[in-house]
């Protein structure tokens, strides 16, 4: 089934890129390419072996692929390569990386965490944050200038609060046409699916039927629905199935964000997780996920802890409830029930900027520091930062491991926040587990980095080592790609790369970042959409 299914998805690609790539080699021949890259051991991202290979740029395409001396390429510049592995430039599904592509500081726009990992371009909008004005996104990275390529969601979840605000409330007819139209624009805009986070207040308070009457509306785009589902933890396995149910009930590709069980108790069921993907993959269902490799989450500290019910209206009312001594008990007692399930209390610890004397330390810890029970620890906390980021240590390896050995699990880095995935997600997929602990082929790990990411996103002419493709490319030492990010020091660039280019230009040469800003907002752009506010 697995060899079916990639054989499958990467036909449409391959058909694709022939014809281009021999309009490329055509327009190579006879001319003086920019650069060269010689003796290189070239994977092209379809997840086959690898070939000692030459590659020539011309612009900000790859304009040849293969014997370089043979053919009589010549070139301005050349790259000697020997004994680096080549490949196309990484894609990351699932990022938080909006605050690097947004700063006034053209070094934060590098977004050097990523790219001293080989990622090249990044989506953004992610767990249905993203909101509905793609447009004025897309323009402001092209105006301001971006180290990455960038894509973006509409969010389900900044939808809903740009129409109904932040209450737990369900829509009317008119608002919920409204909240269409909103991703009808977003999508003419370009965004590439629709985002959701139904573990998340407001997006949380939404009923089935809502998310698939909006993705019926992205699916008419060619769009795919990017889920962080409703839980991950006990009730993975209800979260599944509304995730297909949303797939089946309005047509759309369904692809489900950081794939985890959560919870010692759950522990294992990732097989379960795993024979229901693949069970609505046998029904011709379209399902694919991403992960990271880490067995520890991140996410807010209200997200992880506080009960929906008490979030409704959003930060400023949760406080007052706080404030409330008949509301506060209720609030304590769900928070002890929760911290006292599987010493939850020693496993989450705090990642937050604002109080970094608490970073690292476990919500136990903190609470024997401060004389109180752990409910009150944080209470307090929430008290002083509403904002409070936590790093949570619930998985499992064997499921880690697992779930990265699929053939339709990508890699994602979830990356943006005080978690070590944001400098190490990719070095650490590549270089620990492929090449050392090799759990899986170094072949099908970037494959599932690359090709399988662009071809089920429609990312066009990115993901593979074609002619014709934007030369989006990273070179890396196989014995030296490794993360160094750690729990303790998360913000510690990978090391290994040697050479990253994006859209033909050399963003890292020799190890170090150029200073060049070369991405492009990619803009999803499907054949036959639809009229304005029709559907297919």
């Amino acid at each position: 089934m697995h060899t079916i299914f990639n054989k499958q998805f990467l036909l449409t690609a391959c058909l694709a890129l022939l014809t281009t790539a021999v309009s490329y080699g055509q327009r190579a021949a006879g001319k003086t390419l920019d650069l060269l890259i010689t003796g290189a051991m070239v994977f092209d991202g379809s997840g086959k072996d690898s070939a000692q290979l030459d590659v020539g740029i011309l612009g900000d395409r790859i304009a040849f692929v293969g014997n370089a001396q043979q053919n009589q390429i010549k070139a301005k510049k050349t790259i000697k390569a020997k004994g680096l592995y080549l490949a196309p430039g990484f894609i990351d599904p699932h990022t938080h990386t909006d605050k690097y592509l947004n700063s006034k500081d053209a070094a934060e726009r590098a977004t050097l965490p990523f790219l001293a990992q080989g990622v090249t371009t990044v989506f953004a909008g992610s767990d249905g944050f993203g909101g509905s004005d793609i447009a004025k996104q897309l323009s402001a990275w092209d105006r301001n200038g971006i180290g990455l390529n960038a894509a973006l969601f509409v969010g389900h979840g900044g939808v809903r609060k740009e129409v109904l605000g932040s209450k737990n409330v369900q829509p009317t007819p008119a608002q919920l046409e409204e909240m269409r139209q909103r991703v009808d624009r977003a999508m003419k805009e370009g965004a590439i699916g629709l985002s959701g986070g139904l573990f998340y207040a407001p997006a949380s308070y939404a009923k089935t039927q809502e998310v698939t009457e909006l993705a019926k509306v992205a699916a008419n785009y060619q769009g795919v629905y990017d889920t962080h589902m409703r839980s991950e933890g006990t009730g993975v396995l209800d979260a599944i199935q509304e995730t297909l149910d949303i797939g089946t009930g309005s047509g759309i590709p369904v692809h489900i964000s950081h794939i985890k069980v959560s919870g010692e108790t759950n522990w294992g069921r990732s097989q379960e997780v795993i024979r229901m993907v693949e069970n609505a993959q046998r029904k011709g269902q379209k399902v694919t996920a991403n992960h990271y490799p880490y067995v520890a989450s991140s996410t807010s500290l209200k997200a992880t802890l506080m009960p929906r019910w008490a979030e409704d209206g959003g930060s400023k009312e949760m406080l007052q409830r706080l404030e409330d001594p008949k509301t506060l008990e209720r609030i304590k007692k769900s928070l002890a029930s929760k911290l006292d399930s599987t010493g939850r209390a020693e496993r989450i610890t705090l990642a937050t900027p604002k109080n970094p004397e608490l970073n690292g330390k476990s919500i136990l810890k903190i609470s024997q520091e401060w004389g109180v029970k752990p409910e009150d620890a944080v209470i307090r906390i929430l008290k002083e930062n509403p904002a409070t980021s936590v790093i949570s240590f619930s998985m499992s390896e064997e499921d880690v491991v697992r779930f990265m050995q699929q053939p339709w699990v990508m890699t994602g880095s979830d990356g943006g926040g005080a978690h070590p995935r944001t400098y190490g997600t990719f070095a650490r997929k590549m270089g620990l587990y492929a090449l050392e602990k090799k759990v899986m082929p170094l072949s099908q790990a970037l494959h599932s980095a690359t090709g399988l990411t662009a071809t089920t996103f429609h990312i066009k002419d990115r993901g593979f080592i074609k002619e014709g493709c934007f030369a989006d490319i990273v070179l890396f030492d196989p014995a030296r790609f490794r993360d160094n990010a750690t729990f303790d020091q998360s913000t510690q660039l990978a090391s290994g790369v040697h050479y990253v280019l994006v859209n033909g230009a050399v963003s890292i040469s020799e190890g170090k970042y150029t200073g060049a800003l070369a991405g492009k907002a990619l803009r999803h752009a499907p054949a036959n959409a639809p009229s304005p506010g029709k559907e297919k």
